[in-house]
């Protein structure tokens, strides 16, 4: 029964983006969109995909958010690794910069990948830093694909920023159907962080989603930084107004907090996570026994059995001796959706050699690619992905739940 459900709430998502695709438009600055007759060519003799394309992240690889932005490196490492064995005409030389989870921080790593070269950017990792960094390179025409970045903000307005990852309004109308479909709660209380734009994000389309079916919020609470280490209060809320189930649009780190606080007082609800809760299980020190039955939406389970992702883990096991969360799998996909991008290029334009193109030029030629309905790819978290003109990506999420310390797929 929960399967049958599972696939009515999937495809009610698919619905809902396909709407998305069709009612948004992603402008850009005036003058930015290009028609294909405009569109910038490089032949080859072979017709084939040649040259060194410069690629760069940016992500949190030091501090609170550091998970997030270490998976992402690692699993994009090992799609450069496979893209370069792959076919020596063409290579990527990738470079990966810090930004601390912090928006200035991330501009600063932004400048610092321009004056390398840098002609296509993977990320940012985090939200708020992604939407400073997009308004700089959507002025810039440098293109970016982010595997993790998803409120709507970072696309808004950009034409060359692209998201691997689902947006914020998916995620939160695809969960407040999932608790609903499957009657995991008669009261719902959420808890978010007031000044993050992912969680903001989150929580502004879970609740209208919930009002539509019928869900009763009874407690609302929120918390922002400097005041993320004690959510007794939000907690007790959701206890003493009979909430049966907690939704945490959320990053890990406060997550494992509150799970850790409401056991501590002894209130045990079903709690409800996003992707952004990925990784809760490597925190140093974590008692995985207190996420246990948490469930969240995710792209990408890690003991699926298709080619692609038993490839992927195997590799990514072997390379850094632990499972990938779902942030490694978004910047595995990455690369991979950019390299198949220029691949299709070329072989509708007589071949491509990016050593010959400007950076801008690239940036015409991935939105031209990317915004085309005959284009899809193949990942480790999703099949045949495709992208609106918004920047979205249309692909179904994974219902995921922790039995004894590990995912399980629903």
């Amino acid at each position: 029964m929960k399967k049958k459900l599972l696939s009515v709430v999937l495809a009610g998502l698919m619905a809902m983006s396909l709407a998305a695709c069709g009612a948004q438009g992603n402008a850009g600055s005036e003058g930015n969109a290009s028609s294909a007759a405009e569109l910038p060519t490089a032949p080859t003799e072979d017709g084939g995909l040649k040259g060194t394309l410069k690629v760069g992240l940016i992500g949190p690889l030091t501090g609170a958010a550091a998970l997030y932005g270490n998976a992402v490196d690692n699993g994009a490492k090992i799609a450069v690794e496979e893209i370069n064995a792959e076919d020596s005409a063409f290579q990527i030389e990738y470079k990966a910069q810090d930004d601390e989870h912090d928006a200035e921080k991330s501009v600063n790593a932004y400048n610092q990948l321009k004056d390398w070269g840098v002609q296509v950017i993977v990320g940012t990792v985090t939200t708020t830093p992604c939407i400073a960094v997009s308004a700089e390179a959507n002025n810039d025409r440098i293109f970016m694909l982010t595997p993790s970045a998803s409120a709507a903000d970072v696309t808004a307005n950009k034409d060359q920023t692209y998201q691997l990852c689902f947006s914020d309004p998916n995620q939160g109308s695809a969960s407040a159907q999932y608790i609903s479909e499957n009657g995991l709660a008669t009261k719902v209380a959420i808890i978010y962080k007031n000044d993050d734009a992912y969680s903001t994000g989150i929580y502004q389309t879970f609740k209208t989603k919930a009002e539509e079916l019928g869900l009763e919020v009874v407690s609302e609470t929120t918390f922002m930084d400097g005041s993320d280490n004690d959510f007794t209060v939000q907690l007790t809320d959701a206890k003493d107004k009979g909430a049966d189930l907690v939704f945490l649009p959320m990053y890990y780190t406060p997550a494992s907090l509150i799970l850790s606080q409401a056991d501590a007082m002894g209130y045990a609800p079903t709690f409800f996570g996003v992707d952004g809760m990925d990784g809760i299980l490597g925190i140093e020190g974590f008692d995985t026994k207190l996420a246990e039955d948490v469930i969240l939406l995710t792209p990408f389970a890690a003991d699926a059995t298709d080619d692609l992702t038993v490839n992927f883990v195997t590799k990514f096991e072997a390379a850094y001796n632990e499972t990938p969360i779902q942030f490694a799998a978004d910047g595995y996909d990455c690369p991979k959706a950019i390299h198949a991008a220029l691949k299709f290029y070329a072989a509708k334009n007589g071949g491509l050699d990016v050593d010959k193109l400007s950076a801008s030029d690239l940036c015409q030629i991935l939105i031209s690619v990317l915004s085309d309905p005959a284009f899809s790819v193949d990942g480790v978290t999703g099949e045949k992905m495709q992208w609106s003109a918004n920047g979205e990506v249309n692909k179904a999420p994974k219902g995921m739940v922790i039995k004894n310390g590990v995912y399980v797929g629903l």
